[in-house]
């Protein structure tokens, strides 16, 4: 069998149906190793599916600061939790076990990998047989490691520390583009990788150009169907726009109109969304630049300014005298 649905751990006289899980134990006969092992009692004592019998454990004759101990999924899995149940009685006590660390790595330096649970809590009365961690990462390697380094320690911390597990069941998908508590679903399409969280379902990373938890959003200044599309540099705001429509939210840059400010605007017109006339005192009369509104050719006789706007002496002149006439 590769994993187990409905899952009974024993403990070491009576049957303890402690939770059914609908993950795979992915750690269930893989290769696993340790240090310093005495006899029978190797790595893989804990990855056998028997939880009673012969656990894995480390040398009854040494006095250990470090201990390590660790499964290989074989490839990088997609991992939800990390049952641990420890030896008790036969040699080490909880108290070697506390403060114990598990951690996911693709490679078999726990360094190179993630902390996922550091006890710096329990206590022999509080520690549970099994802990249950849960550590939902992706991940070769669960490393379990416990110290004692750098003292001084609780009172129920034993000055040594040791390998007690009878075993260790690492729960997830084996498929790190499926997700859900039956591994049914499939990650998001625009996931980097298709990889995403084993619960919600949300993606790690993105493809490139799109955004969001579940990467359906277009990243800032693409729209369109697959993000293909870039918004135009005309748009009020360069870059900014509907990332459906790709229309530009309501305003173009000077000299441009249309929903994605596509269009200059038309002779005659100038200004933010071509709202604005050229001027009928220009020298060309309403010919004027698009985007400042600037007069080609100058003005007409009798007015000045860019965009041909004030009357000159002459003009006003050119007023009185008409009016005088009138009289």
């Amino acid at each position: 069998m590769t994993g187990m649905f409905f899952v009974f751990y024993c403990n070491w006289a009576v049957l303890l149906c402690l939770s059914v899980q609908a993950y795979e134990n992915l750690a269930l006969h893989q290769p696993a190793w340790q240090g310093r092992t005495p006899g029978s009692y190797t790595a893989d004592r804990a990855v056998d599916g028997r939880y009673r019998g012969l656990c894995a454990m480390s040398d009854w004759n040494m006095r250990q600061t470090t201990v390590e101990w660790r499964v290989d999924l074989v490839a990088v899995k997609n991992i939800h939790h990390v049952l641990i149940q420890h030896d008790v009685g036969r040699g080490w006590s909880l108290g070697h076990y506390l403060g114990l660390s598990v951690y996911i790595s693709n490679t078999t330096n726990k360094e190179d990998g993630v902390l996922c649970f550091r006890d710096t809590n329990y206590t022999t009365a509080t520690i549970p047989n099994p802990v249950n961690i849960t550590c939902p990462y992706h991940g070769r390697y669960v490393i379990y490691y416990n110290n004692r380094t750098h003292p001084p320690y609780p009172e129920e911390y034993f000055p040594y520390t040791a390998i007690g597990l009878c075993e260790v069941e690492v729960y997830g998908c084996q498929s790190l583009k499926h997700y859900g508590e039956n591994c049914s679903l499939v990650c998001p399409q625009n996931c980097q990788d298709s990889y995403c969280d084993i619960v919600e379902g949300t993606c790690l990373a993105c493809k490139p150009r799109f955004i969001g938890p579940r990467c359906m959003e277009c990243a800032d200044g693409l729209f369109g169907n697959n993000c293909h599309e870039n918004c135009s540099l005309s748009c009020g705001n360069p870059g900014v726009c509907h990332k459906v429509t790709g229309h530009c939210n309501g305003s173009c840059l000077a000299g441009w109109e249309g929903n994605m400010c596509e269009n200059e605007c038309l002779v005659g017109l100038y200004g933010m969304n071509c709202l604005e006339n050229c001027s009928m005192t220009c020298r060309i009369p309403g010919n004027c630049d698009r985007i400042t509104g600037y007069c080609y050719g100058g003005c007409q006789r009798g007015w000045t300014g860019v965009k041909c706007e004030e009357a000159t002496d002459e003009s006003n002149d050119e007023h009185l005298a008409g009016d005088f006439r009138l009289s």
